[in-house]
């Protein structure tokens, strides 16, 4: 079956009313566009897991603290129709900010716990935007599961409790990072790094790979994080925002691994932004 593409709810619910009475079960992947084989992945995903996935785009602008980031956002929703249906997907729905955000919209979902740290902290806002607009694509979707990628760890986190605190049925699961041969993690901001840029990018990576065995072998937490630190910044990163040990299943702070962990990190690349996160066994 051929790609459709719908700008509404209303033709949104109208299609999967149809898939509905036909017996279907339906995911959904949000996304902002600019797709790469991480979102199609999570399409795969989708298929294997229901009957219909439908991609959404929508470059939302109650996520973006930074006016620059929203306008430097890339658009490319020709290219991305073309990549979602060469892998599978059945919908896109590409609704404009009007219709996302209609006059006298005045709700804002936020999330608290899992959101603070981390992005949050240096994010004003940011996972307010995310938690409004996951929620109305849950809700406009009536999907039965949602596809996350795990390179946005915390993301992951606040969508889940978003669902699960305001009873929305469905199940948000959550996918493996997909990465470049040498270890990138793919995103669209990629894109805007230079050719200098982008053969320093997986260093952030590797070093946090490095970090994670230390962990795992017992090595103490501040030695390991402070080198780690120091790894990132003399390969050429400009800054570590962030790079902290955290629970796998709630992000809760820790400061040994005695539970299944998480290492994330945010670091500048010139003037662009990289996040990434490696699992950290219980040592």
């Amino acid at each position: 079956m051929s790609l459709r593409i719908v700008r509404t709810v209303g033709d949104l619910r109208a299609e999967v009313a149809g898939w509905r009475r036909e017996g279907h079960r339906v995911a959904v992947v949000p996304t902002m566009g600019a797709l790469h084989a991480g979102h199609l992945s999570l399409v795969e995903a989708g298929l294997a897991a229901v009957d219909r996935v439908i991609v959404t785009l929508f470059v939302n602008p109650k996520q973006f603290n930074n006016p620059g980031d929203l306008a430097a956002y890339p658009r490319t929703e020709e290219d991305d129709a073309r990549k979602v249906a060469g892998a599978g997907g059945h919908l896109l729905y590409a609704p404009g900010p009007a219709e996302m955000y209609p006059a006298g919209f005045a709700t804002t979902v936020s999330v608290t716990g899992v959101s603070e740290g981390l992005c949050g902290a240096f994010r004003s806002g940011h996972f307010d935007g995310v938690s409004t607009v996951v929620a109305k694509l849950f809700l406009q979707t009536g999907a039965d599961a949602a596809m996350f990628g795990e390179k946005d760890f915390q993301q992951l986190h606040v969508v889940r409790r978003m669902a699960a605190d305001l009873d929305i049925p469905i199940r948000v699961i959550g996918c493996p990072t997909v990465r470049e041969a040498d270890g990138l993690a793919m995103s669209s901001r990629n894109g805007r790094l230079s050719t200098e840029e982008r053969e320093i990018a997986p260093r952030l990576a590797e070093a946090m790979v490095t970090a994670s065995a230390r962990l795992a072998d017992g090595d103490g937490l501040d030695r390991v994080l402070e080198e780690a630190r120091a790894t990132i910044v003399a390969g050429g990163f400009r800054e570590v925002e962030y790079l902290e040990l955290r629970a796998e299943d709630d992000l809760a702070p820790l400061a040994r691994t005695d539970r299944p962990a998480r290492l994330l990190a945010a670091a500048w690349l010139g003037d662009v932004r990289l996040i990434d996160n490696v699992p950290v066994p219980a040592a």
